[in-house]
């Protein structure tokens, strides 16, 4: 296998042809075609194998250019396969941008719309004639995953996936390096990697942890150093010669797939080309591990390690949790959730099988309500084929799958959507005839199961097996079989196994000391996870307990003797009733759940001051939130739903304050204006910045995306603002940010300039006259602070 050559920057090139800050770059698909054919043959002839068309931005939810979405898709298409067809072994690329737009949770745009827009594009290009489809600049796991599923559904075309990463090696909404190659590679994309954000040096360790992450194929597209300005120009830092050096080193770390992003020109790719044209790419280790993942987070599983499934929210035997289906008590489900971590769960169980319910849309809105505020995997638990099948849809990662067992109609049904939506699948020991009573039957179930897996493409590491747990009440040879069995799925068929153990002490007295000793004894025998409550399950040294499980106390006789007056243990449910509603308060914001910050808030304002519960229970929580975030321990999902969360608090106290004529909150300091500067369309990051200062008290005036700097400075004049905040995301459009600083500047206002963005650096906000360089939402907050403390 060769090298395969990637194009770079086509924003750069169309800049340098003429493309004015503001303008839309795939009107010129209709408008400059010859320019565009010139760059795209420019490309090829330095040594791309595969140019992108002119399609990055073009779809229904950030298109808003002259023509119809169709209209520029086919042109563009068409302008590239005709710079194409003047050489052998040339491939197009429909290229696939973000919508500019966050998903919900976090956001607003819901999944399916983004998913919709995806799919009209990938349509449009696959008429139009591409030859792959290039999924590029994600930022957050949920709309890569809309993308990928769009592109899947609606050609048969091979994909490429890449994401942009932040100097920390995090997408914009948390996820990790590692949580991106399990969700792709478990989608089935043919290359992943990544582009954009970086340059080649910050980009290579990222690259090394992607390449140990992963089998697939590895593509990286890395910017030329940072934006700067010079003579009054944007240009970049790595020139063509050193950029090639860099290509080199990101080769040997595992890339097999090289182009260039932004300020990279054809120059760039023939200079890589040189270097590399007789490479091959380096041979990596295979990656054996079973791994799932959240968006931000992966777990991996390992025999022995027994880490726990929480299954508190599993209405089986519940009657709390099934009333809070039935009411729609979604807080009480949450709580449930967060207490299960903080006693230790690594993966969380939902299930939501309460009769009476439309459980394919409870269960879809439960995991999207969980994953909203927790950051571990889920593991989805439905025998509804139609939840299975929109919850694995919907999920944030690669979840596990609960599960599969050795019936033909079951495995027909389960395959075939864990190998379109991703999956780990949690497979039981039982077919038609049900559950065998020595471990040589499970094994052949097993063994069948992986079979049958095999012809859908799955491996020994895209499952669990439960070995099945039974009562030791009704069967003394029970905990004897299922041990033996794990051990056996361990050792002889080398995969990872998984038990919910509860179900051995089933009529028996005392049975968290015998689920614990089972617990212990199945880690022993090499159990990679337990189905359990984490605040009540570890591991133990009970020999009475042991001979119950090993046959050695004939029907329990000594176990019921010694337990049958043991005192029954109480299961947490979650709640702090020792805390004061001041200490619910900030642990409700802190956890995002905004129906509690908001009933506790309502309850505080009848007996305390207003400013009072904002200065001790709502900023207090928020100032936890924003250091954690700061530090690395909290991602952006967390931040926002925490920041929601307080918002709903703020409307209690609002509410009680419209009955105080003098309760009025006063806002801090001056007004502050924001905007997403000329030509740039992306949102979120101000939008983010918005969320936050409000709920620190600021006054927020936002006048939107694409502003030109006329009016931001026409707003500012008239608000008196005392600072103004400005975004990009795009190297096309930094142009204007540097233009509005200069516009503030003649006119002498004494607002502050504070900026930030994925392009915008320390060194370029120097460059352009900004008073501060915000690296993420929370560092602008703090800068806003210190303009009060400074009198503004």
């Amino acid at each position: 296998m060769k090298i395969t050559f990637l194009d770079g920057a086509l924003g750069t090139m169309l800049q340098a042809r003429g493309l004015m800050p503001g303008e839309c770059p795939e009107d010129w698909n209709i408008s400059h075609p010859e320019i565009l054919q010139s760059i795209h043959g420019e490309y090829y002839d330095a040594g791309s194998n595969i140019v992108s068309a002119n399609t990055f931005g073009a779809n229904s939810l950030k298109y808003h250019g002259k023509h119809s979405l169709k209209e520029v898709i086919c042109a563009g298409v068409k302008i590239a396969r005709g710079a194409a067809e003047k050489g052998q072994g040339r491939l197009v690329a429909l290229d696939v941008g973000p919508t500019g737009r966050l998903l919900k949770p976090a956001g607003d745009l819901d999944f399916e719309r983004a998913y919709e827009a995806f799919s009209e594009s990938v349509r449009y290009g696959v008429e139009a004639g591409v030859d792959l489809i290039l999924i590029e600049t994600m930022s957050d796991t949920m709309e890569l995953k809309a993308a990928v599923l769009a592109a899947k559904e609606n050609s048969s075309l091979p994909i490429i996936a890449t994401v942009a990463l932040d100097e920390s090696g995090k997408l914009l909404t948390g996820g990790s390096v590692e949580s991106v190659a399990v969700l792709l590679e478990s989608m089935g994309v043919d290359v992943c990697g990544l582009n954009c954000g970086l340059g080649p040096d910050k980009m290579l360790p990222f690259l090394k942890r992607l390449s140990k992450s992963t089998n697939l194929k590895i593509a990286v597209k890395a910017n030329a150093g940072m934006p700067k300005i010079v003579d009054g120009k944007t240009v970049f830092s790595v020139g063509p010669e050193e950029f090639a050096l860099y290509a080199k080193e990101l080769v040997n770390a595992g890339a097999s797939y090289i182009g260039g992003c932004c300020g990279t020109t054809p120059s760039h790719i023939a200079a890589v080309k040189k270097a590399l044209d007789d490479t091959i790419p380096s041979s990596r280790e295979e990656t054996r591990e079973t791994v799932i993942s959240s968006g931000a987070t992966t777990q991996a599983l390992h025999p022995g390690e027994g880490l726990i499934i929480g299954e508190r929210i599993n209405p089986t035997g519940k009657k709390k949790l099934k009333e809070a289906y039935l009411k729609g008590d979604t807080a009480y489900i949450l709580r449930e959730a967060i207490s299960q971590i903080e006693a230790g769960a690594k993966i969380l169980d939902v299930n939501c099988g309460v009769p009476g319910i439309d459980e394919a849309s409870v269960l879809d809105s439960t995991i999207s309500a969980v994953q909203g505020v927790c950051t571990i995997p889920i593991q989805i638990d439905t025998a509804d084929a139609k939840a299975l099948e929109k919850a694995l849809r919907h999920v944030n990662g690669k979840a596990l799958v609960n599960s599969v067992n050795g019936k033909q109609e079951s495995m027909d049904g389960v395959f075939p959507l864990v190998k379109k939506y991703g999956g780990t699948i949690v497979a039981l020991c039982l077919d038609e005839n049900g559950i065998p009573d020595s471990s040589d039957g499970r094994i052949e179930i097993a063994k069948k199961i992986l079979a049958e897996g095999k012809k859908y493409g799955f491996e020994e590491k895209d499952f669990v097996f439960d070995a099945l747990t039974l009562a030791v009440s009704t069967d003394s040879n029970a905990a004897i079989v299922t041990l033996e069995t794990v051990k056996r799925l361990t050792e002889e068929l080398n995969v990872n196994t998984v038990l919910g153990v509860s179900n051995v002490s089933f009529g028996l007295p005392n049975r968290p000391r015998l689920n614990n000793a089972m617990y212990t004894l199945a880690c022993k025998a090499g159990l990679s996870a337990a189905i359990a409550n984490p605040s009540v399950i570890s591991a133990c040294d009970d020999p009475l307990a042991f001979d119950v499980l090993n046959g050695r106390d004939k029907n329990c006789e000594r176990w019921i003797a010694e337990n049958q007056q043991a005192p029954s243990v109480q299961t947490p449910t979650g709640g702090e009733s020792n805390e004061d509603d001041f200490s619910f308060l900030r642990l409700s914001i802190k956890r995002g759940i905004k129906d509690d910050a908001y009933s506790i808030a309502e309850k505080l304002s009848r007996s305390f001051d207003s400013m009072k519960i904002i200065q001790e229970g709502i900023v207090p929580a928020l100032e936890d939130v924003g250091s954690g975030f700061e530090t690395g321990k909290v991602f952006l999902p967390q931040l926002l739903m925490s920041a929601d969360a307080a918002g709903a608090a703020f409307d209690a106290v609002k509410k009680a304050m419209a009955s105080n004529p003098n309760g009025e909150q006063k806002r801090k300091g001056k007004p502050i204006v924001i905007a997403t500067v000329k030509g740039d369309i992306h949102d979120i990051g101000k939008n983010i910045v918005r969320a936050l200062l409000e709920n620190y008290g600021f006054d927020v005036i936002d006048l939107g995306r694409d502003v030109a700097p006329e009016k931001i400075v026409e707003t500012a004049k008239k608000t008196n603002a005392m600072m103004v905040g400005l975004s990009a995301l795009m190297t096309t459009t930094v142009g204007a940010m540097a233009e509005t600083i200069r516009l503030l500047r003649k006119e002498n206002l004494p607002c502050k300039i504070c900026v930030g963005g994925a392009v915008v650096t320390q060194e370029y906000a120097d460059e352009i006259g900004a008073h501060f360089y915000a690296k993420d939402a929370m560092r602008a907050v703090r800068f806003a602070e210190t303009l009060i403390d400074e009198g503004l």
